[in-house]
């Protein structure tokens, strides 16, 4: 188990409810958005964070132009009075810590020196001052002797990582705290990094390596810090969905323990993964539609990936399908999906496609543009009104994977090389 409780600090509910206050198409949440958002910053003292968020509204506001494309909508005015109180419990607390840094400097040893110089960098870190508290973070990693406050201390710095958007920041240091780890973490460590890693995969559309770490720690998990469990299952259930073949996505996510205990929580996840398993396919297409606008879209890390997201679903639902038929008709397809044949294929494009006939195939046909661009096995007849799978031979598929596999070996052994000689 950690030595040390770990703090929540910086609070990581604060960027996704600044998320939400600062996209205009979420107007609907900015109200409770910006509730919780103050009542956070009052909680946490934050005033350095207060103040470079109401100085970069103010600024927005005053240098508007007609052009709208990077405009915020942020609505958090300066309160000065607020201001003014955060700012001086800051330096009143600050200044505690630093008379506590220099007696402990005068009359105490390594480890009371190194307390104080942790408490002032995570008080730092608390209130949401960037530069201060990386400073003082790293100053307290140089000062720290024990291998697991090493750990804690770089796992705090990815935080930072975490709330500012910094990725670059992210990735440094969780690729020294998995260094420090291997020297001998403990497992508890060890399974909140797993928990750390997934997350910053999932921000970076990776979700088959963070499927398999979400679940992973599903049972171990300990990261309150970073993410709610709530939360946590909920990653787990949405890259679980996408990535998991049926057998799996039964066995670790529809029969997981840790999911059915949340899932009344999340009732809209638990009916997309239930009705795509089940192959209720126009009950999916509608949980799907639902998640996207109340989960994917508001959420400041799935956000950006929200069109990609279903894209895939929709892709996956098709191909699940028709891996059951060597044919169906457009119109069976459509009652299975709870849509139209003209939502299906509006126009008949996939010949003119195949063809190269056309340099920019319409794409308002769904299906059709999942067949041209080969995500889809099939081929469309429009005049009988039917769909046909084409699936490729085991020995055409083995044969393009190993060609593949074989340009990308040779273009590293010619990097090397031209790097050797």
């Amino acid at each position: 188990m950690a030595e040390e409780v770990v703090l929540p600090i910086p609070n990581l509910t604060l960027p996704q409810n600044l998320y939400v206050l600062s996209n205009p198409a979420l107007k609907r949440l900015h109200e409770n958005a910006r509730s919780k958002l103050l009542e956070g910053i009052k909680a946490d003292e934050m005033g350095p964070w207060y103040r470079s968020l109401t100085t970069a509204a103010s600024s927005s506001s005053t240098s508007a132009s007609a052009s709208t494309s990077t405009s915020t909508s942020l609505s958090l005015p300066l309160d000065s009075k607020l201001l003014a109180e955060l700012e001086s419990a800051n330096e009143q607390e600050l200044k505690r810590l630093d008379e506590r840094l220099a007696d402990a400097e005068k009359t105490e040893g390594e480890t009371e020196i190194s307390d104080a110089l942790k408490a002032k960098a995570n008080y730092l870190t608390r209130i949401g001052d960037k530069d201060k508290a990386l400073a003082a973070q790293k100053l307290a990693l140089e000062k720290t002797p024990g291998l697991g406050s090493r750990i804690d201390i770089v796992l705090t710095i990815a935080r930072i990582g975490f709330f500012f958007g910094d990725t670059n920041l992210v990735t440094e240091y969780m690729a020294k705290a998995e260094k420090l780890i291997d020297e001998g973490g403990d497992w508890d460590r060890r399974n909140r990094l797993k928990v750390y890693t997934a997350l910053h995969l999932i921000s970076t559309r990776q979700f088959k390596r963070a499927a398999d770490l979400f679940l992973d720690a599903l049972s171990t998990f300990t990261a309150t810090e970073v993410i709610s469990f709530t939360d946590f299952v909920a990653m787990a259930v949405i890259s679980g969905a996408l990535c998991l073949g049926r057998v799996e996505l039964k066995k670790k996510v529809i029969s997981s323990p840790e999911v059915n205990q949340v899932i009344p929580d999340l009732p809209l996840l638990g009916d997309l993964v239930k009705n795509l398993y089940e192959c209720h396919y126009d009950k999916f297409f509608v949980a799907l539609a639902e998640l996207e606008q109340s989960v994917l879209v508001p959420s400041r890390v799935l956000g950006v990936h929200a069109r990609y997201y279903v894209r895939e679903m929709r892709i996956l639902a098709y191909t699940q399908l028709l891996e059951s038929y060597r044919s169906l008709t457009l119109d069976s397809l459509a009652r299975a999906f709870g849509v139209s044949v003209e939502f299906i294929d509006r126009w008949v494009i996939f010949l003119l496609s195949l063809l190269n006939a056309i340099a920019n195939p319409p794409t308002n046909s769904e299906l059709s543009r999942f067949i041209s661009t080969s995500r889809l096995h099939a081929r469309i007849d429009r005049v009988n009104g039917i769909v046909e799978t084409t699936r490729p031979s085991l020995k055409t598929m083995q044969y393009e994977v190993v060609v593949k596999q074989g340009d990308v070996l040779l273009n590293e052994v010619q990097r090397l090389s031209k790097v050797l000689y």
